[in-house]
């Protein structure tokens, strides 16, 4: 058996996403030399400064901690070569890599990208996958160019995506999906038997960032869009519309199919507003069964209780 010396790695990654890798690189045989996040974000009603989810891991191990403003900047690259990395790791790190940068680890730099390559490039893998009601997702290892989410893969693992599943369901899944993949990559390409395989760039498609514009939903779309709309923007921004002038929030939903209420109303539209069920017309005569709902500045209600406590009516209209 060939033995892999320790490699020493750059770990680049901000949110919680990234966490259970950086877990397995330090509980691996090799060195995370230092962790390079974004700068600490104000939060909370105070507005008070908070250290990102991997610097909190990484001074709790003792790890030096990079926060670079610029990461072109020149003092950075060069605080970088003077750690001597074997290699460098991105997970959710949220900015493009200069060139300059890529060029310092002597293997490179590999990413753990939250989709099955080259399916959903971009910023948004989890969030795009769950909107277009895909039946899996999965996690890919990839080397790091240029062109974004587009170097050579070398492992790739799915998982089902639940039809009930939010966005928010998925990240924590596909983050300890990821960091299961990675050790073992570090580990080939340590070894010298790593085999990248080049993605087929004719079908690629993106995941550009989700906006806040994305929230506001269209009730002309079919209640299984919607429904996967509502599904895929939690945590954020979180689908919304209004009804009598105030904004609500949707939490979870279903797509109707068993009432005999499908048919030609205008979408929007409350047709059934009772007890458990508060059904809305959709696009192409289809039905949206609201489970919970969420009045702005409210707690989360059931269906039930947002019909007694509004006195909401059949025949009124989301918009």
């Amino acid at each position: 058996m060939v033995t892999v010396p320790p490699q020493r790695i750059v770990f680049f990654g901000t949110p919680a996403f990234a966490v259970p890798s950086l877990e397995a690189l330090i509980g691996s045989p090799h060195e995370v030399v230092a962790l390079v996040s974004q700068p600490d974000r104000p939060k909370g009603r105070g507005q008070q400064l908070q250290p990102t989810p991997t610097k909190q891991i990484a001074l709790e191990r003792g790890i030096a901690v990079l926060q670079p403003a610029k990461i072109r900047d020149e003092p950075f690259l060069q605080q970088l070569r003077d750690l001597r990395p074997d290699l460098g790791v991105v997970v959710a790190f949220g900015r493009i890599l200069p060139d300059a940068l890529l060029a310092i680890p002597r293997l490179g730099m590999i990413n753990v990208h939250a989709s099955i390559l080259p399916r959903y490039r971009g910023a948004a893998p989890i969030q795009r996958a769950v909107i277009a009601g895909d039946a899996e997702t999965g996690v890919t290892i990839m080397r790091v160019e240029t062109e974004l989410d587009a170097g050579p893969t070398f492992s790739t693992a799915a998982v089902p995506i639940p039809p009930d599943a939010t966005s928010g369901d998925m990240e924590p899944i596909l983050a300890r999906l990821g960091a299961a993949l990675l050790v073992p990559v570090v580990a080939d390409l340590a070894a010298g038997r790593a085999a990248p395989v080049p993605q087929d760039h004719a079908r690629a498609t993106f995941a550009p960032k989700i906006t806040k514009e994305e929230g506001r939903l269209d009730w002309s779309e079919r209640a299984p869009a919607i429904h996967n709309r509502v599904r895929g923007l939690q945590p954020w921004p979180l689908a919304s519309a209004h009804l009598d002038g105030a904004r609500v929030v949707l939490r979870r939903t279903n797509p109707d199919t068993g009432t005999g209420l499908q048919g030609a109303s205008e979408p929007g539209r409350i047709v059934r507003a009772t007890g458990d069920d508060l059904l809305v017309a959709c696009g192409g005569g289809s039905i949206l069964r609201i489970l919970e709902i969420q009045p702005e500045g409210r707690r989360t209600m059931t269906a039930r209780e947002f019909i007694a406590g509004r006195a909401v009516r059949q025949g009124a209209r989301f918009t």
